[in-house]
């Protein structure tokens, strides 16, 4: 994300793990004061951990006291914990009229709402794990009762770490969650075979992780710069009877379509349920 020079406003996050985390310092880096930011969690050692990490960031055992003088509110939560902790800050959504920024997998912006009683503006949100090193790619919903300037500024605040783009249906967000949510452990799963498969073929350990993980990272470099999709890109490197082929008929024959399609179908389920399991309130 460019810099800005908009003002920052007063941002409360609500849980202090790994994401928020890499969201604060994000913003940090993009020229928000710490003193614009407090972060609530119950666990000590998180809130010490990140008093020490960002200095004059306000911490917080309290949800409300941190929430209490926020502008936008980022829920960052598990999704079992979410009803009771957004029912809990009700009142003072009431009073405040905040944006509210979940990125909590699964559970759906209209059940926040209704948590909230209708008193804030709920934003849906689904970074992923390279959020931490500022290369996540996130993805945003919210209902049309959310207006420019509310999406504008929650599209700023998760671009901080990375790309962001909005879907149109928050049912999209279920594909976002199996795709980008859950993606990144795919690629660390082929860079981890390829890395086996190349020791076993001789390759030294070190060399073999190198090598599996720098051709993934231009791999993935390659598609972000080129214009063409990735069939094209693939068959560029697949020459006719050659190794590539070789090796990509095993996995056409292996079904490795077929199963990429039921791994994202299945994590893509696992979100509708955790809407089910988790959305009906405390």
């Amino acid at each position: 994300m460019t810099q800005r020079n908009d003002p920052w406003p007063r941002i409360a996050v609500i849980g202090g793990g790994q994401m928020a985390r890499s969201l604060v310092g994000g913003w940090v880096a993009r020229g928000a004061p710490t003193t614009a930011i407090a972060v609530a969690d119950p666990a000590p050692e998180q809130r010490v951990w990140l008093a020490e990490r960002f200095a004059g960031l306000a911490v917080h055992a309290d949800n409300a006291d941190a929430a209490r003088d926020a502008a936008v509110w980022l829920l960052a939560v598990k999704p079992q914990q979410l009803a009771a902790v957004v029912t809990a800050l009700a009142p003072l959504a009431a009073a405040t009229r905040p944006l509210v920024i979940s990125i909590v997998a699964g559970i759906r912006a209209a059940d926040i709402d209704r948590w909230l009683d209708g008193q804030a503006r709920v934003v849906r949100a689904m970074p992923n794990r390279p959020a931490l090193i500022g290369a996540g790619a996130s993805a945003l919903y919210a209902a049309d009762t959310v207006g420019g300037p509310a999406r504008a500024l929650a599209g700023r605040l998760i671009e901080a770490v990375g790309s962001a783009v909005w879907v149109a249906t928050e049912g999209d967000m279920d594909a976002v969650t199996a795709v980008s949510g859950s993606g990144p452990a795919y690629f660390f799963l082929l860079i981890e075979l390829l890395e086996a498969a190349a020791i076993a073929e001789g390759l030294d350990p070190a060399v073999a992780r190198r090598l599996a993980i720098d051709t993934a990272a231009g791999a993935a470099e390659m598609a972000r710069q080129s214009s063409d999709d990735p069939a094209t890109l693939r068959a560029q490197v697949t020459s006719k009877g050659g190794t590539t082929a070789a090796a990509l008929a095993v996995f056409e024959a292996a079904g490795l379509r077929a199963i990429v399609a039921r791994a994202v179908a299945a994590a893509a389920l696992r979100s509708r349920e955790l809407a089910a399991e988790f959305g009906r309130g405390p």
